[in-house]
């Protein structure tokens, strides 16, 4: 049996090892990590100079936005970016209203948690992230136990909108430059993961590059009707399938060059090795012609977590409550930032987020000093945090909770100074609640829909593939259903490994099918192969190195 079969026990092993280990950087740190002090500048600044930086901590609620949509194309973007801000103000409403009509902290928990349930489950059903939910929780959490009058939420409502405006523009602004920025770094790495398969041959390679070929797709077809500039980008990604499907006959360093070609500012290589086979790819049509499934349809199999966070985040702030704290969303946040695909991965950024904050505790302490020099100080501080976060969480999630902690600890402060003794303790106290009560719920809450969707997937990649293998073995196939058929079976493949991967992570499950997902992986990319060749957009493009 391959090394790379799923396992089959009903409780997997907790990884301990290169949990802490630092990887590459993201491509555009930069871009998140500089939008977020532009964002949150501006509005600081102002409150700063009218003497109420009391109000910064509902014009943070907007200026958080700007994290959001940075690998969207900019007219996916607008609409992205627009409904971040709506869900965002919406959920901040929601908080304050809730905060002017009761103190009750059982009640405010409950509340919370039912909103992290919420987000956490829009969010992922939309793909709405990095940063997903978190940063909706965070601030809906915290803004449950900031008091209020019921005459004042319609005016901390309006900052938050105005921020939010500000950062739309923030998150637009650079398409002014680069309209076509996103789609060209999504191109880059479809063909870089390509090279790298045609290169080392294995299936986690070929895997990773099927994933991301698909997304890059995905990318190209959000961005709505096709365009001219876009056409070029269309080709490459054409010749990224290609390499998948003669990796032997494909040279991956002319990959690599067309990668690092498209990362920068110059004119999009052009892939002339595809023939005329490749100038009219009908299925971008056919696919940007198909209807979209159902959000509803999209919601059902994210039901197991979305009760566990709700579980996990109200057992976290009552258990905290028990212990003393009086404002326990700091628990309740970090229940909700652990839940991910399974509970394996919820593990590992449990582990991740108990580090991260604690060494952000200790970070926090050491430059309180400072930030309660004066106002300005205390902005300042706020802001270079927020850039060390997006900037190291690409790393190592640890690395930005370790700045996400003390920016988190400082917008606090921005209403009135605390003595650094108790927001620390109560930080690590929270911390060590949410991670503790938060994985025990994700234990207790099995999700035996994810076995379900393994052979929703596995039926799935089989009808696209004999619809494939069909059109393959006609006599004269139509080039339209040619093309139509190669993205069907792409994206089946990829949503079968995606949803092995989450199993295979998940406790109390029976065993899963691992040999029939690879040998569906496998007879699902032979048909693929044999698509393109039937297509002629094979060429040697070896032989013209």
């Amino acid at each position: 049996m391959s090394s790379e079969t799923l396992r089959t026990s009903r409780v997997r092993p907790l990884p301990l090892s290169g949990l802490l280990r630092p990887g590459s950087p993201s491509d555009i740190w930069f871009k998140p990590a500089l939008s977020v002090v532009v964002a949150a500048a501006p509005p600081n600044l102002t409150l700063l100079a009218l003497g109420r930086l009391d109000l910064a901590v509902y014009t943070m609620a907007g200026s958080l936005c700007a994290l959001y949509a940075h690998n969207r194309p900019y007219a996916a973007r607008a609409r992205v970016l627009a409904l971040v801000v709506l869900g965002m103000v919406g959920g901040l409403a929601l908080a304050l209203l809730t905060a002017s009509l009761t103190t009750h902290a059982i009640v405010l928990v409950t509340v919370g948690a039912l909103l992290a349930a919420l987000q956490k489950t829009l969010c992922d059903a939309t793909r709405i992230g990095p940063p997903g939910n978190v940063i909706f929780t965070f601030i809906t959490s915290a803004s449950l136990f900031v008091p209020q009058s019921t005459s004042q939420v319609p005016g901390h409502i309006a900052l938050a909108a105005a921020a939010g405006a500000w950062s739309w523009i923030v998150g637009m602004a650079p398409g002014l430059l680069r309209p076509h920025g996103p789609e060209r770094r999504a191109t880059a790495h479809a063909l870089s993961a390509a090279a790298a398969y045609t290169a080392s041959g294995t299936a986690t390679a070929r895997a990773d590059a099927a994933a991301a070929v698909h997304t890059a797709w995905q990318s190209l077809l959000s961005t709505g009707a096709r365009s001219a500039p876009r056409r070029p980008l269309e080709r490459l990604l054409v010749r990224a399938e290609v390499a998948l499907a003669a990796p032997a006959d494909t040279d991956p360093q002319q990959l690599r060059v067309r990668a690092r070609a498209l990362r920068g500012t110059g004119p999009v290589p052009q892939p002339d090795d595809l023939g005329e086979a490749a100038e009219e790819l009908l299925g971008v049509e056919a696919e940007l012609d198909s209807p979209r499934r159902p959000l509803r349809h999209r919601l059902g199999p994210l039901a197991p977590l979305a009760l566990r966070t709700a579980l996990g985040c109200a057992l976290a702030g009552y258990v905290s409550l028990a212990c003393g704290v009086g404002r326990p969303y700091w628990a309740l946040v970090t229940a909700a930032a652990l839940y991910q695909a399974n509970v394996t991965l919820t593990w590992r950024r449990g582990v991740q987020r108990v580090v991260g904050n604690i060494a952000g505790v200790l970070l926090f302490a050491a430059v309180a000093p400072i930030a309660h020099l004066n106002q300005l100080a205390l902005v300042l501080c706020g802001l270079a945090f927020s850039f060390g976060a997006e900037a190291l969480i690409s790393r190592n999630y640890w690395l930005g909770s370790v700045c996400v902690t003390p920016m988190a600890l400082l917008i606090t402060e921005f209403a009135t100074y605390q003595r650094p003794g108790e927001p620390i303790t109560d930080r690590v106290l929270d911390t060590l609640i949410g991670a503790l009560v938060g994985f025990a719920a994700a234990i207790a809450v099995t999700n035996r829909r994810a076995g379900d969707r393994i052979e929703h997937a596995l039926g799935a990649v089989e009808r696209a593939r004999e619809r494939a293998a069909a059109v393959v073995a006609a006599e004269h196939p139509a080039p339209r259903d040619l093309e139509a058929a190669r993205p069907g079976l792409s994206a089946a493949v990829v949503d079968l490994r995606a949803a092995a991967d989450a199993a295979a992570g998940e406790w109390w499950l029976r065993a899963l099918p691992e040999e029939r997902v690879l040998r569906a992986e496998q007879a699902g990319h032979r048909t693929l192969a044999a698509t393109v060749r039937r297509q002629g957009l094979h060429t040697s493009e070896g032989a013209r190195a």
